[in-house]
């Protein structure tokens, strides 16, 4: 390789690296790390759901969940403020061949995001999905979906406690 071409390619590429790997500090990449931490799930009637592994990945910028129940149901998501356009980004997939691909903001103390998606019977619904961090350190996970007739139905309702391992 000729040694212009390596020297352009390296003054070209280091500094775009430079303004990424910094990118991740501002307040608003913080807003979610409430639910970082490896988490018991239990639903209202304090039966365990299963287990939650939250994780912080690629330099801060990414929060990486991992859940399991003792059923063999198991889901990850990745999660991401993305900067450019002001919101959070969340990419949700599990074992039963679920995609939800949300959106929304930290509000009020909240993590809110929606989107919408076919169901496997055909019918568009909104998903809605709340994290509220509770003042004992605890995080209440609460997902609805509406469907085109305003019709809404609870999906999920869980309580995380951390384990005692933390």
């Amino acid at each position: 390789m000729n040694i212009k071409i390596l020297v352009l390619i390296t003054v070209t590429f280091i500094p775009c690296y430079a303004v990424y790997a910094t990118s991740c500090d501002s307040a608003e990449h913080r807003q979610f790390d409430f639910w970082l931490g490896h988490w018991q799930v239990f639903r209202t009637n304090d039966q365990l759901a299963g287990v939650n592994r939250i994780i912080q990945s690629l330099d801060g910028c990414v929060i990486e969940e991992h859940y399991k129940t003792a059923s063999g149901f198991e889901g990850k998501s990745i999660n991401i403020f993305d900067q450019s356009r002001g919101v959070w980004h969340q990419t949700w997939t599990d074992n039963t061949g679920l995609l939800l691909s949300l959106e929304g903001q930290f509000i009020d103390a909240k993590m809110v995001l929606q989107g919408s998606r076919i169901t496997k019977t055909g019918e568009l619904v909104t998903d809605v999905i709340t994290w509220n961090k509770n003042a004992d350190g605890t995080v209440r996970q609460v997902w609805q979906t509406t469907n085109h007739l305003g019709e809404t139905q609870l999906i999920f309702d869980g309580l995380y406690k951390r384990e005692n391992s933390e």
